[in-house]
């Protein structure tokens, strides 16, 4: 059984890792305005919709999960 000190110190380090992927995410110049990611501006409105990089990075992280359940 894992204990819950476990399950909080995996998380804490999950959440770092993202926040560091996220303080550089706006050097990657395509990420974000992939074809397919929907953006709609009017005068003081702005909606974005981004569908492809969520796709892209959904199967990333499947096929990373899906490698790490194998080991």
């Amino acid at each position: 059984m894992v204990s819950i000190g476990k399950v909080l110190v995996l998380f804490g380090i999950i959440l770092i890792v993202a926040g560091v992927f996220l303080q550089f995410l706006h050097r990657i110049p395509w990420f974000g305005r992939l074809p397919g990611d929907i953006l709609v501006r009017k005068n003081n409105f702005t909606v974005y919709f981004p569908i492809t990089t969520s796709i892209v990075i959904s199967i990333i992280l499947s096929l990373v999960f899906w490698l790490w359940s194998r080991r």
